[in-house]
């Protein structure tokens, strides 16, 4: 499939805005998963996320790392910072494999189901003492979709703990739908620029630690955020970004579309070729 494949025409962002989105969650309906067990998609469902998958060997943990190395090498030259590797699936093959590697879209299908685009691509990188953090907040207040049916897959390319400021969740908070939220102060060095104040109500704070090499998966509605790392050591992952595709997306968003299993019926997403890396 190339990028001349033929799809809806979208509402632009402004636009997007001014429709009710559907901001309520989807559960999911997988009743034969055949990678994560029953179980798993029943605390997807239940607490808005799933920790400690394994994905990448040994081996491919340490090239992995070594290729983000020399990507933050160059943009820290470029004088960009350690967060500013985004949408990074359309200018580096690499993370596009990422994207499209069987055994995470494997995870995302019994959860999704069947047909998903893969849309979004994202390294947080925290430098050591870097002191910022991650306020609380959903992902679906940052993107133009709807309806919300997206999932974040967060691959640790280093070890994440409490010490360094592994993300958090509050579990069982996706079921209340959409948080509101206020404009982040800069005293509190938000990484991002919203807050959603007194988080912990909606449920129980979990921390998720994950060895490298691990993921973990979140629905796009589950409060979520991190501590600023104040240690010695860097703690960095890649978000993967996954929808089903009828969800319609805002602005230019459908372009950043990546058929990764089945078909795209509705048209709504486009399909981004593999990049070759410069």
């Amino acid at each position: 499939m190339s990028r001349s494949q033929p799809f809806n025409i979208l509402p632009s962002e402004k636009e997007l805005g001014k429709v009710e989105r559907d901001l309520n969650f989807y559960p999911s309906h997988v009743t034969a998963p055949k990678t994560l067990s029953v179980d798993q998609v029943e605390q997807y469902n239940r607490d808005g996320y799933l920790q400690g998958l394994a994905i990448l060997s040994e081996e491919e943990v340490v090239d992995t790392r070594n290729y983000f190395d020399r990507l933050l090498e160059k943009v820290l030259a470029d004088g960009q910072d350690s967060y500013s590797i985004s949408t990074a699936h359309l200018t580096y093959g690499r993370v596009y494999d990422l994207l499209n590697d069987v055994r995470i879209v494997a995870l995302v299908r019994d959860v999704l189901g069947s047909d998903i685009i893969g849309w979004g691509s994202h390294f947080f990188c925290k430098m050591p003492a870097d002191g910022k953090s991650v306020a609380w907040h959903q992902d679906a207040s940052y993107w133009p979709l709807t309806p919300s049916k997206a999932v974040t897959v967060w691959l640790a390319i280093d070890d994440a703990d409490i010490e360094n400021a592994c993300m958090r969740f509050v579990a069982g908070s996706h079921l209340f739908g959409h948080h509101t939220w206020r404009p982040s102060t800069d005293e509190e060095h938000n990484v991002l620029n919203q807050t959603v104040e007194n988080a912990e109500q909606y449920g129980s704070v979990v921390y998720d630690e994950l060895q490298a090499g691990t993921c973990s998966l979140h629905s796009d509605l589950l409060l979520h955020g991190s501590d600023a790392n104040m240690s010695c050591r860097r703690r960095c992952g890649l978000t993967l970004r996954y929808c089903t595709p009828d969800v319609l997306a805002g602005s230019d968003w459908y372009r950043k579309g990546v058929l990764v299993s089945g078909t795209n019926p509705a048209g709504n997403w486009g399909h981004a070729d593999r990049p070759v890396d410069s």
